[in-house]
């Protein structure tokens, strides 16, 4: 049976339109993760009324630091990045990109206190995900880019992105990257545990076989999301993803905490886990596995770690590029960002990353390079694929004030 389509108007509008193939596959995956998750915080504070971009020194200052998650950037066989070493050549700007974002919370905390007083974080761009980026464009820590100096993204942007309720225009926060959680695991290792090949539901990182060997990831929408799944509730609805469905899926993850089932909850240094053996499955990100693969294959495992969506589902995600008020070189990122909505430069990396690029024709490219691979659920969903994945719905102030002090509370006794 065909689920019906979500509450959200532009979520539902993205299904439905991927239903009757009217814009990429990619492109609508890539929307709904993008504006599925936006929320109002109505119980925190807005930045001081007034507050004053910084300055733009990028004329004179051909620099720009960033600040992104792991596996996020594809890489050669001696670490460089060879789409950002090209955007330097080419545009004359020197970029100190830094792996700072573990996850959403962790990297606010480090930032939390400039932003408020609107200066410099010590990056000129940032990618969090959208709730959070949601959040720090309600409180007014953000600025506005100039369409003017991006015409890449102005032509190339997929259009389920081309406006959200709280970004008409996207000048606040533009996508970055989309893709899933579901479960990670190592092939070996988890065979020889449990004798399965793979895990196939959430029920299965319970088993007794893996007590001690479980990773969880701290992003609140995506491991309480895949529970919340595995117990029959919508996460795209608040009819049903409620104060008392949440609280029923945090009491399972304690429950697995405090048994010794789960070895940790971490962000993206989950994968020193799985390269490590401490874990041997986690709930984990659809691109990770590829990355950690190309990291730790060898010729007789060229694919030692496998990913696979849940039974109930896996949840759907988008990171975005934003600039906060302290920043000094809006100017160069937006140049930046021009560069990779070059569907040339968006199919490289997106054939390395493998996660889901929000840049129209990007595909078409990506398939002359790599017929297979253009194919591939993880980065290219189809309809089929699309009906599996479920966005964590938005929340309200109070509610999301409430499901993340509970979930940091869980952690820290984690």
């Amino acid at each position: 049976m065909k689920r019906g389509l979500p509450q959200d108007p532009m979520l539902a509008q993205l299904v439905q339109m991927a239903r009757q193939h009217q814009i990429s596959r990619r492109a609508a995956l890539a929307g709904v993760g993008g504006t599925a998750a936006a929320l109002t915080l109505a119980s925190c504070s807005t930045a001081e009324e007034g507050m004053v971009a910084a300055t733009d020194l990028s004329d004179s200052e051909k620099v720009l630091v960033w600040h992104n998650w792991a596996a996020y950037m594809d890489e050669d066989d001696d670490g460089n990045y060879p789409t950002l070493l090209r955007f330097q050549e080419q545009s004359g700007i020197t970029v100190d990109y830094r792996i700072e974002i573990d996850d959403n919370d962790t990297w606010y905390a480090k930032v939390k206190d400039q932003l408020e007083l609107g200066q410099d974080i010590g990056a000129d761009v940032a990618c969090p995900t959208t709730w959070m980026a949601s959040r720090l464009r309600n409180l007014g820590y953000l600025q506005a880019l100039d369409n003017n100096n991006m015409p890449n993204k102005v032509a190339n942007l997929a259009p389920g992105y081309q406006s959200s309720s709280e970004d008409p225009d996207r000048v606040y926060s533009i996508p970055w990257q989309g893709g899933f959680a579901g479960i990670g695991y190592n092939k070996k290792a988890y065979k020889e545990a449990t004798g399965k090949d793979a895990p196939s539901s959430m029920a299965d990182l319970w088993a007794a076989e893996l007590k001690g060997r479980v990773g969880l990831l701290s992003e609140m929408r995506d491991t309480v999301g895949l529970v919340l799944l595995s117990q029959g509730i919508d996460i795209t609805s608040a009819d049903s993803l409620n104060d008392d469905a949440f609280d029923a899926a945090l009491a399972m993850i304690k429950e697995q905490i405090d048994s010794g089932q789960i070895y940790n909850v971490r962000g993206n240094s989950y994968l020193d886990d799985l390269a490590t053996e401490n874990i041997i499955a986690a709930t984990a990100w659809s691109g990770d596995i590829t990355v950690i693969n190309y990291e730790q294959a060898t010729d007789e495992d060229p694919e030692p770690f496998g990913f696979v969506f849940p039974d109930t589902g896996a949840t759907l995600w988008a990171d975005e590029f934003i600039v906060p008020m302290g920043a000094t070189h809006k100017r160069n990122v937006e140049e930046l960002i021009n560069y990779y909505y070059d569907p040339v430069n968006a199919a490289e990396l997106a054939l390395w990353v493998n996660y889901i690029t929000p840049v129209v024709g990007a595909k078409e490219i990506a398939a002359q390079e790599d017929p297979e691979l253009a194919e591939n659920q993880l980065i290219f969903p189809n309809e089929e694929t699309l009906a599996k994945s479920f966005a964590f719905r938005s929340l309200t102030g109070q509610e999301e004030q409430r499901y993340s002090t509970a979930w940091q509370n869980l952690l820290l006794g984690a």
